[in-house]
């Protein structure tokens, strides 16, 4: 199985659904809350350079986007191989 990171924050409708669906696939993933800031958001920012919102997403350390990205690499059948299921 794959390496799954996704950096969230408290509230986000938005990471709600990213993890909602990684877990209806039944992926397990580390998550990052950095509703505080902290090292861990600027490590998000100098994974995803360019990024500031949530959630970013990684899969073995490629960067996948936000909700959007991850949603639309599952109606085009490629996040199943991406996660190795």
């Amino acid at each position: 199985m794959a390496k799954v990171e996704i950096y969230t924050r408290a509230w986000c409708g938005y990471c709600a659904r990213a993890k909602s669906l990684l877990d209806g696939k039944g992926a397990a993933f580390e998550e990052y809350d950095i509703s505080m800031g902290g090292p861990k958001r600027d490590e998000m920012l100098s994974r995803a350079p360019g990024r500031t919102t949530v959630p970013q997403i990684f899969i073995d350390g490629q960067h996948i986007g936000g909700s959007d990205e991850l949603g639309a690499l599952n109606r085009e059948g490629k996040l199943d191989e991406l996660l190795g299921l």
